[in-house]
Order: structure tokens, then C-alpha cells, then sequence
């Protein structure tokens, strides 16, 4: 497996710090976010291919200020052209993964509405993607939406879309379920992984071996379903001596990789 970290989690005053950092920290992948100027796309692709870095995948950004399954068409087609300024950075950087919020249940909209848009909303930018050569990643994050496994993984069948899959994230499981039991429920449906640490107990996000994360059951999990691609680290360096932080996570991903 590859070792990655979200590029806006890397220690550095601009983008090419950040770029020249993951490589001197030994990771072998960044995931930037959507950018939307070929200007920016051209840079980062630039500063990629200097510091040996490849990019594993593209962070949509516009789906949770404006989320696919909003009861507003005009702020769902918004989310649509977010996506695709994701898809559209993902060609230029050599990617072929763009990781996507799929909704958000709140008090202005219940769960089923929430089923409908969003797959409705998608529907609507998968030939896009599919024509782009691009995966739509769907992660599970706190959005009270796809809570338990077999239902994550009958959403992801009802598009029966090759270009349609999971986006995994093993601390965002925690509070509620179980991250082995899961990614075995997902199986081969799974094409990229977020990892951060989390506590149980205390329900908080931790330094990623600090916390109630068995990740050698968790990597084995992975190994079983044949998961042999990128894992992408998703937190900051903690503490006031960030360098020193961000070896911490460094050394983490290490022996969570070997475990």
C-alpha cells in the first residue's frame, strides 16, 4: 500500500513547502483539494512531478456548504459544478479519483430526501466522470447519512457504475461502527481510504495511534479484501513544534502500514 496525507494537513507556509515536506517526509502521495484556474492545476501538477509525488485522488470541496441533496436546484447544480472542477483537476494532475460527500440530513431535509437528490444529483455528473475517465468516490462522514455498511455499500450498487464507488474512512467509523466490519461489508466497493485516529471513549479525534484503533485488525481487514492502493492520513501535526508533529504522523503511518 502507498502512504499518503491530505495536502492541506502537511506542514509548509505555501503549496510548494507543502509539496517539498511530503516528499521529505516520505510520503508517496498528497490529495489536494478541487482547484478551479488551469493556472493553479498546471502549478500543482508542476510541483507534483518535481518533488516525486504522485496524487492519489481529489477532495471535492463544494459538498458540504452546498450539498447534493439541498432542497434548493439551484444550490444542488452548484455542488454539480463543484464536482466538476474536481474531475477536471483530477485530469490535469494524473489522478483518477474524486472523493465526494454524497449528502447531508439536517431539519430542512430528512433522510429519504437525501437518498433521492443526491443519487438524483450524481446521476447527473457520472457520464462526466465516466467520459473523463474519472472515479466518483462517495466517503462516509458525519452528515447522518449511509450509517451502517450494508447501506453504504446498496447505495453504491443502486448506481451499478463502475465509476461510482466507496471512499473510506476508518476514524470517521468509529463513533458508530466498526471499521473492519465494515470495509469487509465493503468490500471491493472501496477504492480509496482516509485513516485519523480516534477515541472511543472520549469520543475525540487523536493522533493516529493514540486512540481506540486496533490497526493491525483494521490493515489485515484491507489485506482480505485486496485493498493494495493508497492510504491517505487526514490530520494535523499536534503540539507547538509542528516539524516534530508531523513526524509523529509520518512514523505513525509507517508502522501502521507495516502492521
Amino acid at each position: 500500500m502507498k502512504k499518503g496525507i491530505c495536502l492541506g494537513c502537511v506542514i509548509g507556509a505555501d503549496v510548494a513547502e507543502k509539496y517539498a515536506n511530503a516528499a521529505k517526509f516520505g510520503f508517496q502521495t498528497v490529495e489536494p483539494g478541487a482547484l478551479t484556474t488551469p493556472a493553479d492545476r498546471a502549478m500543482h501538477a508542476e510541483l507534483a512531478q518535481a518533488n516525486g509525488i504522485k496524487i492519489s485522488s481529489i477532495m471535492n470541496q463544494a459538498h458540504w456548504a452546498k450539498p447534493l441533496s439541498d432542497p434548493d436546484p439551484d444550490v444542488r447544480k452548484q455542488s454539480i459544478d463543484g464536482i466538476v472542477h474536481a474531475i477536471d483537476t483530477a485530469v490535469v494532475l494524473g489522478t483518477d479519483t474524486v472523493l465526494v460527500v454524497p449528502a447531508v440530513v439536517n431539519d430542512r431535509v430528512c433522510y429519504e430526501e437525501a437518498w433521492d437528490r443526491s443519487i438524483e444529483s450524481i446521476k447527473a455528473v457520472l457520464p462526466y466522470a465516466r467520459e473523463k475517465g474519472v472515479v466518483l468516490a462517495v466517503e462516509n462522514v458525519w452528515n447522518k447519512f449511509l450509517l451502517s455498511p450494508i447501506e453504504f455499500a446498496a447505495y453504491v450498487d443502486s448506481f451499478d457504475d463502475e465509476y461510482l464507488r466507496a471512499y473510506f474512512d476508518v476514524g470517521n467509523i468509529v463513533l458508530y461502527g466498526i471499521p473492519q466490519q465494515w470495509i469487509k461489508t465493503l468490500g471491493k466497493r472501496i477504492c480509496r481510504v482516509h485513516v485519523k485516529g480516534f477515541d472511543a471513549a472520549s469520543k475525540a479525534f487523536v493522533q493516529l495511534r493514540a486512540g481506540s484503533i486496533d490497526w493491525p485488525t483494521v490493515m489485515a481487514a484491507f489485506r482480505a479484501i485486496g485493498y493494495d492502493d493508497v492510504i491517505t492520513a487526514e490530520l494535523t501535526a499536534a503540539g507547538d513544534d509542528k516539524v516534530a508533529g508531523f513526524q509523529v504522523i509520518s512514523d505513525d503511518m509507517d508502522a501502521i502500514l507495516a502492521s
